[in-house]
């Protein structure tokens, strides 16, 4: 058996506003975005570019429920592990793009990492995994 984890789903206030963070700031490419009329809700997926694991699929919230949700889906942990050929490389543009980086950059056992947050306050790790991480 194989099976392997295709999409995430991240709670957010607005598709638009989602697709200019992910795609114009953090530099990930717009997979899908469609319009389903029957539900009156569009299928939004994102992904790192050249990146093989799971996408983003962007949700918007749609009831009161899960708008207090948005940007504390896990109570203030990190949420995401975004991993990267180039910490340096990619810290240092998101930084210039404006990103918050809530944690400066360690090195740890299991590669260079900081913590970031995206525009709705989710934490997210970017790490550049050492051999053995």
């Amino acid at each position: 058996m194989t099976q392997s984890l295709g999409l995430i789903s991240l709670v957010v206030q607005d598709y638009d506003a989602a697709i200019g963070f992910y795609v114009d700031v953090l530099g990930f490419e717009l997979v899908e975005d469609i319009y389903q009329p029957e539900q009156d809700k569009r299928w939004v997926v994102v992904r790192p570019i050249g990146g093989t694991g799971a996408g983003v699929l962007l949700a918007q919230a749609s009831n009161e429920a899960q708008r207090a949700r948005v940007g504390d889906q896990t109570g203030g942990r990190v949420f995401l592990f975004l991993y990267t050929d180039d910490f340096q490389r990619d810290y240092d543009r998101y930084r210039a793009a404006g990103v918050t980086f809530v944690r400066p950059p360690v090195d740890a056992p299991y590669g260079k990492v900081a913590v970031f947050e995206d525009l709705y306050g989710n934490r997210w790790d970017l790490i550049e995994p050492t051999a053995h991480g």
